[in-house]
């Protein structure tokens, strides 16, 4: 939107002024995001030498690039809140992959007690239906693991859980191996499968980006949360203790959702988005994430809405037993509010009357309920861009030649103009010489077929 665009037609004089001062809260100008982008660097470099600090940039232990000509089938499981996923992974040698998966509901008993036996029982029925079990004489199924709850990785296959999150609390299996635990549930039933590779989803994204597209640098989920992950040359990462890799690089998951969260001090924070981040969940953690990410913006925006309305400046102070719930206003109706062009702004009204269930919204509502929304929007793609140019450009030696930026989630797929504000701005950071070699693609299913990739190259290593 251009500056006239944020110009509310019928609006009051102080309406006008709110909408004027929000807009000055939230467009960044590119001598913020460079200030912001340089203390992210400062984060990485930190995260890098030593444990313990605001961007774990954690070792993956994966440290091979897929080529693209690799053949053969490989196997995933994926482990999320309420599925579970068995996947089978067909990769063609020239890029491409097929898959064939099926999905089961965790039961309240395998959430609460048995867990792995459950995962086991789930991969036995996936290769069962489908006359896949190897017998005694067939070599072990490779499969990777996709476990996405706090682990400290040991090794490409292992990793000691630091806590349950997302639902899960199954006795006995904080501070233990999950691989191990796993691998126990499956020799119980006699199945010949090898847990070749324990993966973080967005580990997993940039491999599935690398088998299509080797020149794959990072890869990065813009969803309902964030996170990327990129490789690094081994020599920059001075915590690490093990050997040199042979490639002399490693990937590592950045957990960059967590970006200034100690400080507050250098992302554009705005009394609303402190409020979401006082009664989130998890207060003082995860501040880049909120700003960016799909679970939020609808909560950011539902601040402002309140905000406004209190003053008696949006929908003459009336609100609704709806819009004042948290989290009310889902991420999707602020993609819905950007796009609607029509001359009544009819979508927006709907939403306003009859999802938020406030009735006789004005066109001025309708028109500043529309520029929040683009406000939110625009400012979260934005801030994406800092993470993308902050990583990229750690490594300028690679964006001489072409490179790959695989990146998954449903902002960066759905959100209108999120795709486009994103790369715009971050080639206002870097070198049009450089930038030119940079491709941005879609890469699905990084938690699926990712993991499978990681499980191809872990038993090639072996």
């Amino acid at each position: 939107m251009s500056g006239s665009s944020y110009v509310v037609e019928n609006a009051t004089a102080e309406q006008q002024s709110a909408v004027d001062d929000l807009v000055k809260q939230f467009l960044l100008t590119d001598d913020n995001l460079a200030n912001i982008i340089k203390e992210f660097r400062r984060r990485m470099e930190e995260g890098l030498a030593a444990e313990g600090k605001v961007l774990k940039m954690i070792p993956s232990y994966v440290t091979r690039r897929p080529d693209g000509t690799e053949t053969g089938s490989y196997f995933a499981i994926d482990l999320g809140g309420t599925n579970l996923r068995v996947l089978k992974v067909t990769l063609d040698g020239k890029g491409g992959v097929k898959t064939e998966q099926q999905k089961f509901t965790l039961t309240e008993e395998a959430k609460a007690r048995t867990l792995f036996d459950f995962i086991a029982q789930s991969v036995e029925t996936f290769l069962d239906d489908r006359n896949l079990r190897p017998t005694g004489q067939q070599p072990p199924i490779n499969m990777g693991f996709t476990f996405s709850y706090p682990v400290q990785q040991t090794s490409i296959n292992s990793g000691i859980l630091v806590q349950w999150t997302k639902g899960l609390n199954v006795p006995g299996c904080v501070g233990r191996d999950v691989v191990r635990l796993l691998q126990d549930a499956l020799l119980r039933l006699g199945l010949r499968v090898k847990v070749a590779a324990l993966v973080n989803d967005t580990v997993g994204t940039l491999l599935a980006a690398a088998y299509s597209e080797p020149s794959s640098q990072m890869g990065i989920i813009f969803g309902t949360g964030t996170n990327a992950a990129y490789y690094e040359d081994i020599s920059n990462l001075a915590k690490w203790k093990g050997p040199n890799p042979e490639s002399g690089e490693m990937v590592l998951n950045m957990e960059w959702g967590a970006f200034d969260s100690d400080e507050f001090a250098f992302l554009p924070f705005t009394p609303h988005d402190i409020k979401l981040d006082r009664k989130s969940i998890n207060p003082r953690k995860q501040a880049y994430e909120k700003m960016i990410s799909g679970m939020y913006l609808g909560e950011i925006a539902r601040n402002i809405v309140l905000w406004l309305t209190d003053q008696r400046l949006l929908f003459d102070g009336r609100s609704s037993d709806i819009l004042n719930s948290m989290w009310s206003i889902d991420t999707s109706y602020l993609s819905s509010a950007v796009t609607d062009e029509s001359p009544t702004l009819s979508e927006i009204q709907q939403i306003i009357e009859k999802t938020l269930n406030v009735p006789n919204s004005t066109f001025a509502d309708r028109r500043i309920f529309k520029i929040i929304s683009v406000l939110v929007g625009e400012r979260a793609a934005r801030l994406s861009s800092v993470g993308v140019v902050a990583t990229l450009t750690k490594r300028p030696e690679l964006l001489a030649k072409p490179i790959t930026v695989g990146i998954d989630g449903s902002m960066y797929e759905h959100f209108p103009n999120f795709e486009s504000i994103l790369s715009e701005t971050a080639a206002h950071f870097i070198p049009e010489a450089q930038f030119k070699n940079i491709s941005f693609i879609l890469a699905k299913d990084g938690s699926g077929v990712g993991a499978a990739i990681t499980a191809m190259l872990a038993s090639k290593a072996n």
